[in-house]
């Protein structure tokens, strides 16, 4: 097994919400996945997006470090949480809410299924 560089990122894969999730916004995405697991329960990588809110619900864990911009995480419930750059945070499987990306954003991540 090598160890992956996320220096080397490339172009990207490029992306967008579903449309059945879309709340707001035209939200732009590109996902660097730079490690996913033999079992594909893990995956590793660099993900940006535009701004935009769409619907979230979590079957796996994420973690998250903010490397640009501003999100706001909101749970059913309407607790809202805001992460800048330099913030670390831990989505848990069963989170259901809303992800806004509130100014143009990047983060690297880890997720566990």
């Amino acid at each position: 097994m090598e160890i992956r560089d996320f220096k080397a990122l490339g172009k990207g894969e490029a992306s967008t919400p579903a449309a059945d999730k879309l709340i707001a916004g035209n939200p732009r995405q590109q996902i660097w996945n730079v490690l996913s697991s033999a079992d594909g329960r893990f995956h590793a990588g660099e993900w940006a997006s535009g701004p935009g809110v769409w619907r979230i619900h979590y079957t796996e864990y994420e973690l998250c470090h903010m490397l640009s911009g501003v999100v706001r995480l909101t749970d059913e419930a309407g607790t809202a949480r805001e992460f800048r750059a330099g913030d670390s945070f831990v989505i848990p499987s069963g989170f259901r809410g809303t992800w806004e990306v509130v100014e143009a954003c990047r983060k690297l991540y880890a997720i566990y299924e």
